[in-house]
């Protein structure tokens, strides 16, 4: 679900670009990406490659994919490509990728939950959540 649906139920023209990005990195790391940013960052991005790939591809595919991933989940929906740019990405391996930006499943401070199955982090506050059901007349 990209952050502009999550935090304001906007559903931006890139929110698909959000999920094929989401679905790209899962599929590349064969679990969820929550690390992949700090990774990347890191320039440890391979530790992420699911070990049942098993060395199939090359790893400049590999970490082109990574990056076209990261391009693709960006916070900000203004930063991300159009679909059709994803496509073109996808279909030309000399096309030049620019730097992903902070991905929109970062937490704000950085870090890294450590424990997978919790959904929230340590010292993070939890904001009220109300929902409103409309109804017919």
């Amino acid at each position: 679900m990209s952050p502009e649906y999550a935090m304001h139920g906007i559903f931006s023209a890139k929110s698909d670009v959000f999920s094929f990005g989401v679905i790209l990195l899962e599929i590349i790391t064969g679990k969820k990406n929550r690390e992949a940013w700090s990774l990347w960052r890191e320039s440890r991005s391979l530790e992420l490659v699911d070990a049942a790939m098993d060395s199939a591809f090359p790893e400049t595919e590999v970490l082109r994919c990574m990056k076209m991933g990261l391009l693709c989940v960006q916070e900000h929906s203004e930063d991300r490509p159009i679909m059709d740019s994803v496509v073109k990405m996808l279909g030309n391996s000399n096309m030049a990728l620019p730097q992903p930006k902070r991905v929109g499943f970062c937490p704000r401070d950085g870090t890294v939950p450590q424990d997978e199955s919790s959904p929230f982090i340590q010292g993070s506050t939890l904001h009220a959540l109300t929902v409103t059901l409309f109804e017919g007349r």
